[in-house]
């Protein structure tokens, strides 16, 4: 089965609000106060750049693809 605009664009915003609460974890974690936090502050902001990363992937693959599967046939 191959993958659609739709399906390529619902998982960009899937992996983008990943990153958004990674990102948000890791804010916590750096403004906590405790020493301790500051690896996980570090190790949570990696996740979410990766995670990121992956939604601009999706995104540019949602770009690449047809609107409709109608558009993958070509013309003679």
């Amino acid at each position: 089965m191959y993958l659609t605009r739709d399906q390529a664009l619902a998982e960009a915003g899937r992996a983008a609000a990943k990153a958004k609460r990674l990102a948000e974890y890791a804010e916590g974690a750096a403004h906590s106060g405790d020493p301790n936090q500051y690896i996980k502050a570090t190790r949570f902001a990696e996740a979410a750049s990766v995670w990121a990363d992956t939604s601009r992937a999706y995104a540019a693959l949602a770009q690449a693809l047809p609107e409709t599967a109608d558009d993958t046939t070509e013309e003679s």
